[in-house]
């Protein structure tokens, strides 16, 4: 009966590796992903479609293994299987919270989630199943944030959902600037001009091309995404001016 009175139907969320895992460490933490999984089946539980890309620098950075001299297509390969391995472990989450959920991968491993197809993803979403999206594009060079957006146009979400761990943009780096200054709204121009740090430029274009806003939040805050989700005016809106 609510569900009228929620502004968004389908929504793509993005979040990072460091989503499942403790500030500062590496790996799962199993009572981080126990929590994520129900902030998204609270979402769900609203009657919102979504679909979920995950990061996987938890696990590994390929950007990072390829500054210290790694072979850069070598590294991002090994990045989209570090992000099958958080697919699966939000999949299990997800459906141990009793959530019908999908895990899509744009890498071919069919032993452990099926090929992302467009028509079969949006077929999932309309019977009420989060659908989950491992593998990054399938292809080297390309961030998950691109990956996020890319994913939002096909199955076309209403808005991009970043999740972070600020509570928005900033003018400078809230961590070490302390006179650092928050947008509460902002043009997809202007994060391209001043060279925010959004997303990555290519991200940014897709979305500004398509006309699909971002919001930029705060996920360590327990609540957040059904706050966001729900009309508050949390975070920063990237959109068109």
């Amino acid at each position: 009966m609510g569900e009228r009175h929620l502004p968004f139907k389908r929504v793509l969320l993005k979040i990072t590796g460091e989503s499942f895992t403790i500030p500062g460490q590496h790996g799962i933490d199993i009572d981080r992903l126990k929590a994520l999984a129900l902030e998204i089946k609270e979402v769900h539980d609203l009657g919102i479609q979504i679909g979920v890309v995950v990061g996987g620098g938890n696990i590994f950075r390929g950007a990072i293994a390829a500054q210290a001299g790694m072979d850069r297509t070598q590294a991002d390969y090994m990045g989209m299987l570090a992000t099958m391995i958080n697919g699966l472990a939000l999949q299990g989450a997800l459906e141990q919270a009793e959530c019908d959920t999908r895990l899509q991968t744009s890498i071919d491993i069919h032993q452990l989630a099926e090929p992302y197809v467009r028509r079969r993803a949006m077929r999932h979403l309309a019977k009420g199943r989060v659908v989950i999206f491992a593998g990054g594009t399938g292809n080297p060079y390309f961030t998950t944030d691109t990956t996020a957006s890319l994913r939002a146009m096909e199955i076309q979400a209403e808005v991009l959902l970043k999740a972070t761990k600020v509570d928005g943009v900033y003018d400078a780096d809230p961590m070490v600037d302390k006179s650092a200054r928050k947008y509460t709204e902002l043009k997809f121009m202007d994060v391209l001009k001043k060279g925010l740090k959004v997303m990555d430029a290519a991200a940014i274009s897709l979305c500004m091309e398509n006309e699909v806003p971002i919001i930029v939040f705060n996920m360590t805050i327990p609540g957040n995404i059904k706050r966001v989700l729900t009309g508050e005016k949390i975070g920063t809106i990237v959109k068109k001016g």
